[in-house]
């Protein structure tokens, strides 16, 4: 399984690095120094389409190998503990109860009762919503 995990890595890297390549190899759309001044507003909305050159098509490609390498890698991952997985989660500390009456005083502190267990206590309700006119 490691070694189908590594391929996996090989490929993904291999791709990043002639996406980069393919995409720093491509010409904008609009170069002449008219459409740096707002001139070239002859063309159409989405400016007139021609046939996909092989830089396009490869950058389609190898972004569509990016893709599926980097959803691969996720589900083929080696399951080992991450750091993530030695923090430890903070313990929920429990809300103060509330009482109606004052809990009795003890005179004897031999015959103290242990504590008793704090109930959470009642959700508050939601917000009311302001009224639309």
């Amino acid at each position: 399984m490691a070694f189908v995990y590594y391929g996996i890595i090989a490929v993904h890297v291999l791709a990043c690095l002639f996406l980069i390549g393919v995409v720093l190899l491509q010409q904008g759309k609009s170069q002449d120094l008219a459409s740096a001044f707002g001139g070239g507003g002859t063309q159409t909305a989405f400016g007139p389409r021609g046939s996909a050159n092989v830089l396009s098509r490869a950058t389609t490609v190898l972004a569509g190998v990016f893709m599926v390498t980097s959803l691969s890698l996720s589900m083929v991952r080696p399951r080992s503990s991450t750091i993530l997985d030695t923090v430890k989660a903070p313990a929920a500390s429990p809300s103060p109860a509330r009482s109606a009456a004052p809990a009795p005083a003890t005179t004897t502190p031999a015959k103290s009762a242990p504590p008793a267990a704090a109930t959470p206590a009642p959700a508050a309700p939601p917000p009311a919503s302001p009224a639309r006119r």
